[in-house]
């Protein structure tokens, strides 16, 4: 295929800044034979390479947008001509960049490779961290976090030059790819000797921020470049005991076990047990699983691996290092052999290697005096084999910090920082799902806002509760990363027009569980585990959820019911259990089904093989099954109630139905009112006359009324400073009420029988119980 000529411009786009990612009209790619994402070639004064994508409509057809980055990779100017054609890469077996020196220090090999996974560079390119989390199949929650934690927010502006590929020419980062600093091509060594492993004796420090953190080393071990075999690791720095906030219980328990099985294996042994041990220690992302293993084994021998690095080798070298790893800590006095992150190592879809790497294990834990820990985050992903009698027989569990432990490791992350009237119970209660490295971050990003403050104004350096309040609208918890949430901000309860009813309704039934559960346990009685807001469309149904949220301090966890379909058996099924799971890590939490009709119809009546009642099966055993569910409600959304398979609305699930009425006219008067705080309304503008006159209006009415008012404003005059009674009542010919008398009609009557069989009900126990 021939170059195609076209016209470089800068994209202004912020999505795209940095990213290398080169966007055409879609007449270009036809012309090119290339799909979205494919790779391309870009010639200028310097030839690159980068990855594809369709422009914005409007785009002129000869004109390319490239970032700044690919267009300094090019050699290029704006309005400079280019050349673009197709290009052949391959997958990257290995890729050297260098950095700054804080970068080549700070950034662990693994999370180098999660930024730049997905890429298409040349050697000689600038690239920079900012993760290419768009397109299919990118993930970048995982390395933007390990990323912030790492280097703080410098991390987004750090430039890296490509200095060596393999193989050469333009190549694209895998998952598989070994990521590592360097100023050049990598050779391997004449005698072909791998590095041997590095023991580490772990050695009590002060605490410091980044030790509390659950993540790889940051040392870059050494390794053959012709084997691709990363060696054993220096674990982290370790932290006093008496430090893991929260983790007291599980310490103790673990220093109780490597005690017995290393230091007094005869013991054991005499009561006819085998000395031997191995532990698997699961709780989620951030939560501290390595620090607790680190602070436990001191002073006893360490050798650590990282699942995620060796994990992407080929097979070979996996199990070479894994080998070189048990060789190390059986020799000798013994010691304790740690592997974080296990589930990267043995996934449950299981490699022909698998099996040798578990009889590599398993001869370490039969050796003497050796102990085997290892870490996920996924307990359900791993490789079921690794959980046998002779392995890990014994599992530890880190649960979320609860509100209590936040403020404890809030105090010790701020221990040694000068700080000025802080209130942490408050940071504490607004932090639900945050674990020790959301904190940690969380800190960073306040000490950053209090030195910049600090060096405008050229005072000593103070930290407030202002700047960690501010913090709270950057750091989002590893719990919540890579999905939805509701945008919830500064909203309550009490910003909701009239609905009195409904509010205290909501405040009982979803409130009350989560802060007083004190009083229902005093009581004897199990909290409420689910409400069913039902109304028209339009009637405020999500902003009363957000509302809730924001004024209970909840995460919200939301999904429309048609997002979790899925034709192929199991996955329905599996995203109801993962979004369960996430509501339960980030607990205290919301979980809002929005559209619940759809996602849980009548079961025996829908005609989709099957999926619709397996999804209702699934949904009742996370809501009511064996597993409790703790500190989280769920709350369903519909305006078809009549469609919910009954099973989900009975006592124990979605139990509360709460009807969402069309607003009168005190309640649209105050919905007028909350939507005009931000709108300059003349003098003339009479909200309450308004509000009268609006008689079928929904709440979505209401706001849209005011909202095509202001437009009609510009309209009139560009300059325009205020919204008068001419530009409402123009509004008022545009928009009509979008209520359906007849469904509005239905839903009342829904609701009175409900309400009259739940009397009848009542009436009825009380019959038989007098």
């Amino acid at each position: 295929m021939a170059d195609l000529a076209l016209t470089a411009r800068l994209n202004q786009s912020a999505a795209d800044a940095r990213r290398g990612v080169v966007r055409l009209h879609p007449e270009a790619l036809t012309a090119l034979g290339l799909r979205e994402w494919d790779a391309i070639a870009v010639i200028g004064s310097r030839r690159t390479a980068a990855v594809v994508a369709v422009a914005p409509s409007g785009t002129p057809a000869g004109v390319a947008l490239l970032d700044d980055v690919t267009l300094s990779n090019a050699g290029l100017r704006e309005d400079a001509s280019v050349a673009v054609a197709p290009v052949t890469v391959f997958g990257a077996r290995r890729i050297s960049v260098s950095g700054s020196v804080q970068a080549t220090r700070t950034i662990a090999a693994a999370t180098l490779r999660q930024a730049l996974l997905g890429k298409v560079v040349t050697v000689g390119d600038a690239v920079s961290l900012l993760p290419r989390d768009l397109g299919p199949d990118i993930s970048s929650s995982a390395a933007t976090q390990a990323l912030s934690r790492a280097f703080g927010i410098a991390w987004t502006t750090e430039l890296l030059t490509v200095t060596a590929t393999d193989p050469s020419g333009p190549v694209s980062v895998q998952p598989n790819t070994a990521a590592d600093w360097g100023s050049g091509a990598a050779t391997p060594s004449d005698d072909g000797d791998r590095p041997t492993a590095r023991p580490a004796t772990a050695t009590t420090t002060p605490s410091t921020t980044t030790s509390t953190i659950d993540s790889p080393t940051a040392e870059h071990a050494v390794t053959d470049p012709a084997e691709n075999a990363p060696a054993p690791t220096e674990a982290p720095l370790s932290i006093p005991v008496e430090d893991l906030a929260g983790s007291t219980t599980q310490a103790a328990k673990l220093a109780e076990w490597l005690s017995l099985a290393l230091d007094e294996p005869e013991l054991l042994r005499t009561l006819g047990a085998t000395p031997h041990l191995g532990v698997l220690i699961t709780g989620p992302a951030g939560v501290g699983k390595a620090t607790l293993a680190c602070a436990v084994t001191v002073p006893r021998r360490i050798v650590e691996l990282d699942g995620p690095t060796v994990g992407a080798t080929e097979s070979g070298a996996r199990l070479r290092a894994v080998a070189e790893a048990v060789a190390d800590v059986a020799s000798g006095q013994g010691g304790i052999l740690l592997i974080t992150d296990i589930d990267a190592l043995l996934p449950a879809q299981s490699e022909p290697v698998a099996t040798l790497i578990l009889d590599q294990l398993r001869a370490a834990v039969a050796a003497t005096c050796v102990a085997f820990l290892a870490t996920t985050a996924h307990p359900t992903g791993i490789d079921a084999r690794l959980r046998a009698p002779d392995l890990c027989d014994r599992e530890l569990t880190l649960a979320l910090p609860t509100a209590v432990v936040r403020k404890a490791l809030l105090e010790q992350l701020l221990r040694k920082v000068p700080t000025s009237a802080l209130k942490l119970d408050d940071i504490a209660a607004r932090t639900p799902g945050f674990v020790v490295s959301d904190l940690a971050s969380l800190c960073r990003e306040a000490a950053l806002r209090a030195a910049s403050r600090a060096s405008r104004d050229h005072a000593d350096p103070e930290l407030a509760q202002a700047d960690l309040v501010g913090a709270l609208e950057v750091i989002r918890p590893l719990s919540r990363s890579g999905m939805e949430e509701l945008a919830v901000g500064s909203l309550a309860l009490d910003d909701v027009g009239d609905m009195v009813e409904t509010k205290q309704a909501l405040t009982e039934s979803v409130l009350w569980p989560l802060r007083h559960p004190d009083s229902f346990a005093r009581l004897g009685i199990e909290p409420p585990r689910g409400v069913l807001l039902y109304g028209p469309p339009g009637c405020g149904k999500t902003f009363l959820v957000r509302a809730l949220a924001g004024t209970g301090q909840l995460s919200v966890h939301s999904i429309k019911g048609a997002e979790l379909m899925d034709k192929w058996v199991g996955s329905s099924e599996r995203a109801v259990r993962e979004l369960f799971q996430r509501a339960r890590d980030s607990a205290p939490s919301l979980i809002f089904l929005d559209e619940v009709d759809a996602l849980a119809p009548r079961r025996g009546q829908s005609s989709d093989s099957g999926v619709g009642d397996r999804v209702v099966a699934a949904l009742l055993t996370e809501m009511d099954g064996a597993q409790a569910l703790r500190d989280v409600v769920v709350v369903g959304a519909t305006n078809r109630p009549e469609l919910i398979d009954p099973a989900l609305l009975r006592p124990g699930r979605l139990e509360r139905l709460v009807f969402v009425p069309p607003p009168d006219g005190a309640a649209r008067l105050e919905i007028l009112r909350t939507a005009g705080r931000s709108v300059p309304l003349a003098d003339d503008v009479d909200l309450a006359a308004l509000a009268r006159r609006l008689d079928g209006y929904s709440a979505a009415d209401c706001a849209a009324l005011l909202r095509e008012a202001a437009l009609a404003a510009m309209r009139r005059d560009l300059d325009a400073a205020d919204v008068t009674v001419a530009d409402v009542t123009a509004a008022r010919a545009v928009v009509h009420p979008s209520l359906d008398t007849d469904q509005v009609e239905s839903l009342r009557r829904y609701a009175e029988n409900r309400g009259q069989a739940a009397s009848n009900s009542a009436s009825g126990n009380e019959g038989r119980y007098l």
